[in-house]
């Protein structure tokens, strides 16, 4: 069977579509040119895909049909009797950064059923926002994006898309690759498929020969039903997804494209259009690239990136290659015809009677019998189709995203082919034709193959001339001293940027490498999950060898705990699978104790045990309800997070023999951020490393921001009395931040006072920009423009529309090398509506939106574990029937955890809502995978998780978090938002000297995440603590001298003198 296809189109819920472009009006489009198979297009937009569920029905294997309705054949003439199907089709936006280079790339995906595209909807759900725009922005390699794509789907079609257009395309000039095994690496033979765009066609791509085994499809990219079939692939083989997805891999039964001129295509040639200046590849190396109106560089186009990258001349092409035939619009034929625009009432009219009488466009403008039409159609139709069969067309190349044009009649010949003809008279002055070019140009002799090219280091406003940021090549002198010390307890005072974990890794290093001591001697103590990943890493690295790195022990200071519980479980008169409450579970026994609020009594039970007190030892007001709460805990064989540092600590001090166990087995000690440390933390490093132990701490009481958490920087600042002759080392130097982000931030800490600062490399003059705002909304505007202006523009809508200057230099900047910081979790709701509006793939950490599913599901996890802690689970318990209890106890049993889960979430009701139940499951089964049958280990993995655990480390994303949340991590840019009094310090700290010097503390934190830029912004008004305030900026900003510090803009629309309205839609 034969038939025309065209599988990459969008729906109106992608950025700059027509509303018309809805599955009905994409359907009676597809009859009326005469397409057969036509892709969905958006399948990963929730609101998109739920219309295709509701819309279509299953047709042949793998296609589906619009159901029957009211309406449907509504506009199409009964000349266009032709059947549609629809396919699985959605065009992804990858931008990330690889080799130092930012990457833009298109890829379009088919998928063989809805439960296919469902997986991969719920995979990707992951890495970015799906309902921002219906062709969505992801911070995912595309390498990556193809092995999601197949693991949601063996049979899926994976094919780059425009693979020519220079932003966004595999080979684009701006941010592509030079091959396609550099793009997509080990997966790169299994793509069988590629799309050529509208600005190339099969001739310009047959001239490189890594392109020769690939099909080389094409596509309408259409926004609108109109635009449908321009350019498409014709078939013939069965109707069906095998079918096709055969056909496009083997090349048999593929009978080639019907294409676009590619002139015609907005990137042809190279050039600016601000300018007016069109070029030719030739014209545009003897430019040197630059404009020669304004000397600014041209955006180069498709076939000058052709020639790059060329190892065939013009001509030639590969054995294997498939037909394709160039094409006009039917309207842009009858506009030149008629004179008219393509879009006017008259056109339209001819368009219809031509439909009626001859059947779909395609067919018209392909087959149709020219003697026929001459007499049905206007005059001079015959002819242009002759004309435009026979490719004898009048051609200006498009170029910078203007559009080109094809001409089917020289200037005034068709007027006088009318006039001769006896069938029109011209007037006097029928004015100038649009400029044409009298052939297609020829391109130049393609130059020898580059090598890739890395880009110089981004600017914004002022460029630091100094490379800032760069990994430490070698330990410096202090660096080296730590890291050989001798035996006995040293300290180290590390400010930011100077090297905390590189020195402490390269610490253990040596220890095992060059003092010879044994892994499993050896003890490494951090704060975050995040930090000793990190730290696992860094030394699997230095220590080439696996075997030296194997039974080290890196453990945060609660899973250190609840190793010690484990193994002292016995005596402690615990079980062995023990479980760990979290926050909701212990705020519901707390309340079904004491019958009161819990929210105070649940504060005060953790910092007792923060500080070591027994039930005895609390104030006698709640001193019952502690004791009631320790016994529950003990009955039900259950801990809670604070257990897990106040039970061992109480272990090791009333059992010597266990003490000495534990000095013997960890004998060399290491602890990060010792600054953070509370009571409990301290006793429990005191203990495993009394005076004159091996012990290693680094850590800096500038940045002790944790007072709510019992921390306090004291335990620090004695450390020497608690270790009397211990080693005291200063790492003063600063790698990570400019010397103007490090002498404002040193100036925040020490207003008015002399400012010492030992920074790396040259000194740097880009100065930290400060933004007033008129409202919290503006700010979050500002936020958004700067990030897409550094990056680079995240579409076309971006470049075409004016929003990003696409005369700007490159910047090697990605999405993940920006953080948005902020005081309280609440200040991120303006920002994440214009994310949200915006399409940039973020990643907020914080409070999970979903947790209370997400704990109704662990509970349940529990309850299989150890039925007994049943009474702990409020989530659970609520509303549960006995049938759903039996389901739960047919689960247990030696069974793989991600099969526990997969049950729970398929029926058992644990969670109701269908649809947090698919967002759920790929995240939870991922989890699990690693777990096996140990259902123990994976509740501990969840019970120690942190908010800032929940990143995900192959997505390039913007990250949204809190100021606490951003402690030890370190990003390129760094967005300071909320700057105001009141918020910056926070308002409950004024009364309170301590509080008030932690804020100025936590306010230096955030300035020193930032490598290279620094923003700090403030509002104006903002909404705030529920209700709309007028706010005034920040006192700590005072502290900063002014020569520091640059005024910041609202955006401005580039080549626009007006600024936007922030309360606008990005779009």
């Amino acid at each position: 069977m034969r038939f025309v296809s065209d599988f990459h189109v969008h729906s109106y819920l992608s950025r700059a579509t027509s509303r018309d472009c809805n599955l009905v009006n994409l359907d009676r489009s597809a009859r009326r040119k005469g397409v057969t198979v036509v892709g969905t297009g958006d399948f990963t937009h929730p609101k998109w895909f739920a219309e295709i569920k509701e819309s279509l029905e299953p047709a042949e294997p793998g296609l589906f049909r619009l159901r029957p309705g009211p309406g449907r054949s509504q506009g199409v003439p009964r000349s266009c009797p032709g059947e549609v199907r629809f396919i699985l089709s959605v065009e992804i936006s990858n931008i990330y950064k690889r080799h130092e280079k930012v990457r833009k790339v298109h890829n379009l995906i088919l998928m063989p059923d809805l439960e296919s595209a469902a997986r991969l909807n719920a995979a990707l759900a992951r890495i970015g926002n799906l309902s921002a725009d219906g062709r969505p922005i992801l911070g995912l390699d595309s390498r990556d994006l193809f092995e999601m794509t197949l693991h949601a789907s063996e049979q899926a079609v994976f094919i780059p898309a425009h693979i020519w257009t220079p932003w966004f395309s595999l080979l684009g000039s701006k941010s592509g690759f030079d091959s396609l095994e550099e793009a997509y690496g080990d997966l790169a033979p299994q793509i069988f498929a590629v799309e050529t765009g509208l600005s190339s066609d099969p001739p310009m791509n047959w001239r490189l020969s890594m392109l020769d085994r690939l099909t080389l499809v094409s596509n309408s990219d259409a926004h609108s039903p109109a635009k449908l079939g321009r350019e498409a692939n014709v078939f013939d083989t069965e109707l069906s997804y095998p079918a096709l997805r055969e056909a496009l891999r083997t090349g048999a039964h593929y009978l080639g494209t019907v294409e676009f001129f590619p002139e015609e295509g907005k990137y042809h040639f190279d050039g600016h259009r601000k300018c007016n200046a069109r070029l030719n590849p030739a014209q545009t190396r003897k430019l040197k690239g630059r404009c020669p109106e304004c000397g600014k560089p041209v955006t180069v186009g498709v076939m000058h990136r052709v020639e790059e990258l060329a190892d065939r001349p013009e001509g030639e092409g590969p054995a294997r290659r498939h037909p394709f035939r160039s094409l006009v619009p039917l309207v842009e034929v009858l506009g030149e015809v008629l004179d008219a625009g393509p879009a006017t009432k008259g056109v339209a009219a001819e368009y219809e009677k031509l439909l009626s009488r001859f059947g779909p466009e395609l067919f018209i403008l392909e087959s149709a019998d020219l003697a026929e039409i001459e007499p049905a159609g206007p005059p001079l139709l015959a002819e242009s189709l002759r004309r435009m069969r026979a490719g004898e067309v009048q051609v200006a190349a498009g170029y910078d995203g203007e559009y080109g044009t094809v001409r089917l009649f020289q200037e005034g010949e068709r007027d006088r082919l009318l006039k001769k003809a006896g069938w029109f008279q011209p007037p006097e002055d029928s004015g100038p034709a649009a400029p044409t070019e009298k052939k297609r140009p020829a391109p130049a002799k393609a130059p020898a193959r580059k090598k890739p090219r890395t880009s110089a280091a981004p600017r914004f406003g002022e460029e630091p001339a100094s490379e800032v940021g760069a990994s430490v090549p070698e330990l410096n002198a202090l660096q080296q001293a730590a890291v050989e010390h001798g035996e006995g307890p040293l300290l180290i005072k590390a400010g930011p940027g100077t090297g905390k974990t590189l020195t402490l890794t390269h610490r253990i290093a040596h220890l095992i490498g060059r003092r010879g001591v044994g892994p499993k001697k050896i003890l490494a103590v951090t704060f975050t999950n995040a930090a000793r990943d990190e730290m696992a890493g860094r030394l699997q690295a230095l220590l080439a060898d696996p075997a030296r790195f194997q039974g080290l022990t890196i453990r945060t200071f609660h899973s250190l705990g609840l190793m010690i519980l484990r193994e002292e479980a016995c005596a402690l008169g615990l079980p062995p699978d023990l479980i760990v409450l979290d926050e909701d579970e212990r705020e519901f026994l707390v309340q079904k104790i004491s019958g009161r609020s819990r929210g105070r009594l649940v504060e005060k039970i953790s910092l007792a045990k923060q500080n070591l007190a027994r039930p005895e030892e609390v104030e006698p007001e709640f001193r019952e309800t502690f004791a009631a709460y320790q016994a529950a805990l003990a009955e039900a064989g259950a801990v809670d997070f604070d257990d897990l540092l106040a039970l061992p600590v109480c272990r090791l001090r009333e059992d010597a023999m266990a003490l000495k166990r534990w000095r013997e087995r960890f004998q060399w000690i290491l602890v990060d951020e010792y600054q953070d440390i509370n009571a409990a933390q301290c006793q429990l490093v005191r203990l495993l490393a009394p005076a004159g132990a091996n012990l290693f701490v680094i850590g800096d009481p500038d940045q002790a921001i944790y007072g709510f958490r019992g921390a306090d920087p004291v335990y620090f600042l004695r450390f020497e009395q608690d270790y009397p002759g211990a080693r005291v080392i200063e790492l003063r130097r600063n790698y990570r931040s400019t010397p103007v982000i490090q002498r404002a931030s040193a100036q925040l800490l020490a207003p008015g006072g002399e400012v010492a600062i030992t920074a790396a490399g040259e000194a740097g003059d880009a100065r930290i920009s400060v933004l007033a705002a008129r409202s919290d909304r503006a700010e979050a505007e500002f936020v958004v423009h700067t990030i897409e202006k550094l990056v680079g523009g995240t579409g076309f809508f971006s470049l075409d529309s004016g929003r990003v200057d696409a005369r700007s230099e490159e910047h090697a900047w990605s999405f993940a090398d920006f953080a948005v910081l902020y005081r309280q979790d609440s200040l991120s709701l303006p920002l994440l509506e214009a994310f949200a509006r915006s399409g940039i793939p973020f990643q907020k950490i914080g409070p999970d939106p979903e947790a209370e599913s997400a704990g109704r599901l662990l509970a349940a996890l529990k309850l299989i574990a150890r039925p007994q802690t049943g009474a702990l689970h409020p989530l659970w318990g609520r509303g549960r029937s006995g049938e759903d209890l039996l389901l739960l106890q047919k689960c247990i049993g030696e069974r793989e955890v991600a099969d526990l889960i997969a049950e729970l979430l398929s029926g058992s009701g644990v969670v109701s809502d269908p649809e947090v139940r698919d967002r759920l499951r790929p995240k939870w089964l991922a989890e699990a995978e690693p777990f096996g049958r140990d259902l123990c280990g994976f509740l501990e993995h969840q019970a120690l998780r942190a908010a800032v655990d929940s990143r995900e480390p192959r997505a390039d994303r913007v990250t949204l978090m809190t100021l606490h949340s951003s402690k030890g991590l370190e990003f390129p840019a760094v967005f300071l938002v909320g700057c105001e009094d009141g918020i910056l310090p926070h308002r409950r700290s004024l009364a309170s000297a301590p509080e008030r010097e932690e804020e100025r503390r936590l306010f230096y934190v955030g300035m020193t995440r930032a490598r290279l830029l620094l923003f700090l912004s403030h509002a104006a008004r903002r909404r705030w603590q529920g209700k709309l305030q007028d706010q005034t900026p920040s006192p700590f900003l005072r502290a900063i001298e002014q020569e520091l510090l640059a005024e910041a803009k609202l955006p401005r629309r580039a080549g626009h003198d007006q600024p936007p309205d922030p309360q606008l839609d990005l779009f």
